[in-house]
């Protein structure tokens, strides 16, 4: 059985899409973006993190799955906003920058761990502070890193992706997928 530690609608809509089945064990812990000395080991840090959370209620026979994803813009992690205002600044940034979207992936089956990421680019249209505005009212950038959905709404905003789509969203399956079979 696949376990996914995450509690994100995006990651299990990826993988019900993919037809692999699953349950959620969402992980509590989340890590402040402190003291990283680089995206790539933060976010495999925190996926690891989640997956042995989680994987501690489960069989060794279970393959359990934690992610992280974060937006990274100019040597700054941008995060989830934590209101409206701060939606606003962190669109504003990303209005005609290319940033990079990166996911880290951990898979735990018993006593073997996988671990990897993934880096996308996304370039941002410029946007105009009305549209900003009115993007936040529908509410999407709320819980959402980089504040903004580029499955949704949010894809009115994305002039170029270059790198995995699905990791933009949240879950490079790709990655994902051959990570499960290199455990099986």
């Amino acid at each position: 059985m696949l376990v996914l530690a995450s509690a994100s609608p995006r990651r299990r809509a990826i993988l019900q899409n993919a037809g692999i089945e699953f349950v959620c064990r969402p992980a509590e812990r989340e890590t402040p973006p402190e003291n990283f000395r680089s995206p790539e080991e933060f976010v495999v840090k925190n996926a690891l993190s989640k997956a042995k959370e989680a994987a501690s209620e489960f069989g060794k026979g279970d393959i359990v799955l934690g992610a992280d994803t974060i937006v990274y813009l100019d040597g700054e992690i941008i995060g989830k906003p934590a209101d409206r205002k701060k939606a606003f600044e962190i669109l504003k940034r990303l209005s005609g920058n290319t940033h990079k979207v990166y996911t880290g992936i951990a898979l735990i089956k018993g006593e073997r761990e996988v671990t990897g990421f993934e880096v996308t680019d996304v370039t941002f249209r410029r946007l105009d502070d009305e549209e900003i505005k009115a993007y936040i009212e529908t509410g999407e950038p709320m819980d959402k890193a980089g504040a903004y959905g580029v499955q949704e709404k949010g894809s009115l905003f994305v002039s170029r992706i270059e790198g995995d789509f699905y990791n933009v969203v949240g879950l490079p399956l790709c990655r994902v997928y051959t990570a499960m079979k290199a455990l099986n």
